[in-house]
């Protein structure tokens, strides 16, 4: 089963997919977000696009490890997807803006093209580290709701 990772920002949501298997991360989208409503229903739609209902958030904590205002905010978006039948899981995710802008600047990627992608490369990234840690294999895979 897939499994879609959501970077949640402010602004913007950066999206990726795992394959089927649950092996390889791959990016999906940056999607700009509107409000909660909308938000939620373009969420909802692409899980189904997908064959899921499973969503990983990263979750951005400070380096001593306690959860800050961003976290909280993650964690509102993340209820509103609960509420609307999908089953959301967290995943550490700091330092990973920080390693996707540097992948991006390693590949020579102009700024107003990073800007655009750093969201996606970063929702990658956390999926990718849940997949290698065998997170699929640690929670139950849900496919009703």
């Amino acid at each position: 089963m897939r499994i879609l990772c959501l970077d949640v920002g402010d602004r913007r949501i950066g999206v990726a997919v795992s394959d089927p298997l649950g092996i390889t991360a791959q990016p999906l989208e940056t999607y700009t977000r509107v409000g909660y409503g909308p938000d939620v229903r373009h969420f909802k739609e692409l899980a189904a696009a997908h064959e899921t209902n499973l969503f990983l958030c990263g979750l951005p904590r400070n380096m001593d490890g306690s959860a800050g205002g961003q976290a909280e905010r993650v964690r509102d978006f993340a209820a509103q997807l609960e509420a609307a039948g999908l089953f959301v899981y967290y995943q550490d995710e700091r330092m990973t803006t920080v390693s996707a802008e540097r992948a991006l600047l390693e590949a020579d990627m102009r700024r107003d093209k990073r800007k655009q992608k750093v969201d996606m490369v970063a929702a990658v990234i956390i999926l990718q580290a849940f997949l290698d840690a065998g997170g699929l294999k640690h929670i139950s895979l849900h496919t009703e709701k």
